[in-house]
């Protein structure tokens, strides 16, 4: 499938793709949003954001396996394509709306369109947490979301590599470096012990992304 020239969805302009977009409490997206997705992007794209919407509105109130499952399962299904090939960039955290208007992005797109739709479906922000590892078995970097259903629980883990959701134990190809969400930042420690590390806002790519969230909220 055809994907966005490098860069070439910024240039555009990414500013109409945000305004009308609320993920604080639930998934709204707004008539201004959607007609500027169909007038650009075309039917496909506006009918995966359709999609999307309808996935939240579904199982919004549904057990958290069920939301787990059908959130890790519609994003999986989204083209796996680096940042430098998509956006001309060696490291770039799209929102979840430019995501799936490409239908294109990488493990951190994917990891963290997974945390913020879960979230706005209601799991609360300290039982998820995006985890960047090092995949052993590829030998390079790589992002993953984890739900903790108890603070010191074996966390399950939301991967775009497989699409099964296994537990963290059993998730021997992945060595977790750091993780965070909306209220911190941990780093993993030998032994398997997480040492808070401060707040989420010390990594520069979490907080371009949330700006551009954060521009949804305008008028």
């Amino acid at each position: 499938m055809t994907t966005a020239a490098p860069g070439l969805c910024r240039r555009s302009g990414w500013i109409p793709l945000l305004l009308a977009v609320s993920l604080v409490s639930a998934l709204e997206l707004g008539n201004r949003l959607m007609n500027y997705v169909l007038q650009e992007f075309g039917q496909e794209a506006h009918q995966r954001l359709t999609d999307w919407q309808r996935l939240h509105d579904l199982a919004a109130n549904a057990p958290v396996d069920r939301q787990l499952r059908l959130v890790n399962s519609f994003f999986n299904r989204v083209n796996f394509v680096s940042d430098i090939r998509h956006w001309g960039e060696e490291d770039y955290w799209a929102t979840p709306i430019e995501l799936l208007t490409t239908n294109a992005g990488d493990c951190e797109d994917f990891s963290i369109a997974k945390y913020l739709t879960l979230k706005s479906m209601g799991v609360p922000d300290d039982q998820l947490r995006v985890v960047y590892v090092k995949a052993l078995e590829l030998n390079q970097a790589h992002m993953v979301l984890a739900w903790y259903p108890e603070p010191d629980a074996d966390p399950l883990i939301l991967d775009n590599l497989i699409n099964d959701i296994k537990p963290a134990s059993e998730r021997t190809d992945l060595e977790p470096v750091y993780s965070f969400n909306g209220e911190g930042l941990w780093l993993n420690k030998s032994g398997g012990r997480q040492t808070r590390a401060g707040e989420s806002e010390k990594l520069s790519r979490w907080q371009e992304l949330n700006k551009r969230l954060d521009q949804s909220l305008r008028p």
